[in-house]
């Protein structure tokens, strides 16, 4: 018997409240992604209520106890506070994991005073400080402020969530009717030419297509595509990028993947890629540039002796998150491989923990894997480098065999290093990368044994 089974004890029919868990000391809220489970639907321990979205990952939320979800009080792409209660368990059972304090639960008062204080963009107020009669999600909020919508609008819109919550459709529902307005006849007006049958034409096809309006479809960027959004903004605005490039021959390599892939996998069940010799050339040279693994605070470097090397994953359909491998410097070129796998594996699979994507010191993002050459990545915050990796392609070379230049087919891969000009100049940057490129090309066997 598991620990976990052993906190479940028989008790008396009782309901359990579901929060909003803590993925973190830095986090403090999160958004459900995804509903697995429905109301009246039955769920067992450890089986997948829903899915969140946090600043640092994105996770699965399992059933803390066998039972029935008896209410959803957070609907999909909505954000709450860290120990809001977002469902409720009826169940005959008890689970010590379902317990939250009291004091880290937010009331709806206080979630009302929150939303109401910061209902406000840049530019200017849309949604002014008033008495709110119920409760609105900063994902409605956002989208009421982008689209103008006052506040008495928002307060006469008919709410289809729980407790006659406003959701984002029924936000978008109504924007749609005040736009079908703009092409619709007058009221009570036939249309009298060709113009305003027009207008008419595609009042009716908004109509049967709620999401398009002129022609244009509106898309609301989901959790994870903000974040990444916010983040690429943020590096822009810290770091001054200068990228560095350089093509590296990959022969020695290429000849030993072709000649021993298959042997790795069935001996020690490690699938050999370039990303492990690259990772393991990588923090040879962070130990030669010590500098380039560092950040800034302030006036201050923070030069780190330790590597945390972050891999980029792509996720589905359209996602990108940057797991690393902690302590790199202590793992050889296999040992690397079978950290990449797993990192990969847990990014895709939504198992990364917070502490997975914290801390990290250098990054690499592997592009070549969809078949592109050349790229400029942007710089991982708070890091102060990004490297770049090209797809591997074979390339016309001019090659010197006994002091004759000649035309030789090689494997060739271009690098890219983005680097922060306030503390990498070129110099060291081009010495990095120059570094990567020897340690590559110079590949000796006996690093594998």
């Amino acid at each position: 018997m598991t620990a976990q089974e052993k906190n479940v004890e028989k008790q008396s029919p009782q309901t359990i409240d579901i929060p909003m868990p803590k993925m973190g000391e830095s986090v403090m809220e999160g958004t459900i992604i995804k509903w697995h489970k429905k109301p009246g639907e039955a769920v067992k321990l450890d089986e997948i209520l829903f899915e969140i979205s946090t600043d640092k990952v994105d996770t699965e939320v399992p059933s803390p106890v066998n039972g029935t979800l008896s209410e959803i009080l957070v609907n999909e792409q909505e954000t709450v506070s860290v120990g809001t209660i977002v469902a409720k368990v009826f169940t005959t059972e008890h689970s010590h994991q379902a317990e939250v304090p009291q004091e880290s639960i937010i009331s709806d008062d206080q979630m009302h005073s929150m939303i109401a204080n910061n209902a406000v963009v840049q530019d200017e107020v849309i949604l002014e400080e008033k008495e709110i009669n119920r409760f609105y999600s900063p994902l409605v909020m956002n989208i009421a402020n982008k689209e103008k919508v006052s506040f008495d609008e928002l307060e006469n819109i008919p709410g289809s969530g729980v407790g006659g919550r406003v959701t984002k459709n029924d936000l978008l529902g109504y924007l749609q009717k005040r736009n079908d307005l703009k092409f619709s006849s007058p009221v009570g007006k036939p249309a009298t030419n060709k113009r305003e049958s027009g207008k008419i034409e595609i009042a009716k096809n908004i109509e049967e297509h709620p999401f398009v309006s002129n022609l244009v479809e509106r898309i609301p960027m989901d959790n994870i595509r903000q974040k990444i959004m916010q983040h690429m903004l943020k590096s822009r605005d810290t770091s001054v990028h200068v990228s560095a490039t350089l093509d590296v021959d990959m022969t020695k390599i290429y000849n030993f993947i072709s000649k021993n892939k298959e042997r790795y996998q069935n001996q020690s069940g490690v699938k050999l890629t370039y990303m492990a010799f690259i990772s393991h050339a990588v923090v040879k040279a962070l130990k030669a540039f010590p500098i380039v693994n560092s950040s800034i605070e302030g006036t201050t470097i923070l030069q780190k002796r330790f590597v945390n090397l972050g891999v980029a994953v792509s996720l589905e359909p359209n996602g990108l998150i940057v797991p690393n491998i902690k302590n790199a410097q202590e793992k050889n070129i296999v040992g690397l491989a079978k950290a990449i796998s797993e990192i990969a594996e847990k990014a895709r699979t939504k198992k990364l923990t917070p502490d997975d994507v914290t801390d990290g010191t250098f990054s690499i993002t592997n592009y070549g894997v969809f078949g592109t050459i050349f790229g400029t990545p942007i710089i991982n915050q708070p890091e102060v480098a990004i490297l770049g990796v090209g797809a591997v392609i074979k390339k016309p070379v001019v090659v010197e065999v006994d002091g004759m230049d000649t035309i030789a087919i090689k494997p060739i891969m271009n690098l890219a290093l983005s680097h922060d000009h306030r503390l990498v100049d070129g110099m060291v940057g081009g010495k990095f990368l120059s570094h990567i490129k020897e340690t590559l090309e110079r590949f000796d066997e006996k690093l594998m044994m």
